[in-house]
C-alpha cells in the first residue's frame, strides 16, 4: 500500500484473496470471519463524492465476496462519514441491498469526534435499520513523540478508542439512540482500566465532564461491546468484568502483525472461563451484536 507515493505498508494476499483467507481460517479452526475495510482507506478527508464512489467499491467487492461464501463470510461497510447525507445513503444501501448486518466507522471524523451533532442522522438511520457498528481507530498522531517505537499503534490506537468510547458517553450518544448497537476494538483500548478514574472526575468536575449528559459514564458498562484483543490472560479477566461477559467479542485483527495469530488462543487458555464463557466470547456475543443465528452458518 502507498500514501503519499511512499510505501505506507506491505500486505499479502490474504488481505484480499478469499480462497487464501478460507484456507488460513480452516488451518487456525476459524468458521465464520466478519470482513471489514483497512481503516486507513476510510478516506474522511477526501472529497465527499470521492470517498463514496471508494466506499461503493469496497462495500460491492465484500458484499460479492460473502455472496461467493456465505457460511464463512459476513461482511460490514464502510461509509463517507464527512458527508452525513451521503454516509445515510450508503448505509441503507449496505443493510437493504447488500445485506450487511453493520458498518465500521472511524473513531473520529476529521475535527469531528463521535458525540459530533453532525453524526446524529447516522445514528438515527443505524437504530432504525438495526445497523451495528464496529469503531476502529484510525488517523493516530505520527509525528513527535509518538515518531519512535511504533507508539502510532501501540499507544495512539488505544488512546482513540478510548476517546471514542467518552466522546460517546459523555456527549449522551447511547442517551439520545438507546437502540444502537456499538463495539470498540482492541478490548475498549485504556477505557476498562480507568473507567473508575474517569466516573471520579465526572462526579467530582460535573463543571467540565458532565456538558452534554449528566449521567455517570459507567452507568453504561454493559450497554456496549469491545473485541477481545488485549493479548494478556489479566486483561482479558478484567475486560470481561468491567465490559460484561456479555459484551466481549473475538476480535483477532488478521491479518496484521498486532492480531492475535492464532484466533481464540487467548480465550481458550483461560482456565477460569468455563466452556458457556468461552462459547460466547468466540461466537455467541458476536452473532448476538451482529443480530444473526448460528443456524445461519451451518
Amino acid at each position: 500500500m502507498m500514501k503519499d507515493g511512499k510505501v505506507f505498508r506491505i500486505i499479502q494476499e490474504n488481505c484480499w484473496d478469499p480462497e487464501i483467507r478460507i484456507k488460513e481460517m480452516n488451518l487456525s479452526g476459524v468458521t465464520v470471519q466478519v470482513l471489514s475495510t483497512v481503516p486507513v482507506m476510510f478516506s474522511y478527508w477526501a472529497k465527499p463524492q470521492d470517498t463514496l464512489d471508494l466506499a461503493q467499491i469496497l462495500n460491492n467487492d465484500l458484499a460479492a465476496t460473502v455472496k461467493k461464501y456465505p457460511k464463512r463470510f459476513i461482511g460490514l461497510g464502510t461509509l463517507p462519514l464527512q458527508a452525513p447525507d451521503l454516509a445515510v445513503k450508503e448505509m441503507y444501501r449496505c443493510v437493504n441491498e447488500l445485506g450487511f448486518p453493520g458498518v465500521q466507522i472511524g473513531s473520529h471524523v476529521n475535527e469531528w469526534d463521535l458525540n459530533a451533532p453532525e453524526l446524529y442522522d447516522i445514528y438515527a438511520a443505524a437504530e432504525r435499520l438495526n445497523c451495528c457498528l464496529f469503531v476502529h481507530p484510525w488517523d493516530m498522531q505520527t509525528d513527535g513523540r509518538m515518531s519512535k517505537y511504533w507508539f502510532p499503534w501501540l499507544i495512539g490506537m488505544p488512546t482513540e478508542t478510548t476517546i471514542a468510547i467518552c466522546s460517546m458517553l459523555m456527549g449522551g450518544i447511547l442517551e439520545k439512540f438507546p437502540k444502537l448497537k456499538v463495539c470498540f476494538a482492541h478490548g475498549g483500548g485504556a477505557f476498562p482500566y480507568t473507567v473508575g478514574r474517569i466516573s471520579h472526575g465526572f462526579n467530582v468536575r460535573p463543571d467540565l465532564c458532565a456538558l452534554d449528559n449528566k449521567v455517570d459514564p459507567r452507568k453504561y458498562l454493559g450497554s456496549f461491546y469491545t473485541d477481545s484483543l488485549v493479548h494478556d490472560h489479566d486483561a482479558l479477566r478484567l475486560l470481561t468484568s468491567v465490559i460484561g461477559e456479555d459484551k466481549v467479542i473475538l476480535g483477532t485483527d488478521y491479518p496484521f502483525p498486532l492480531g492475535e495469530l492464532e484466533p481464540g488462543k487467548l480465550i481458550d487458555s483461560m482456565e477460569d472461563f468455563d466452556n458457556k464463557l468461552k462459547d460466547k466470547l468466540k461466537a455467541g456475543n458476536a452473532l448476538e451484536f451482529l443480530g444473526l443465528s448460528r443456524k445461519q452458518f451451518e
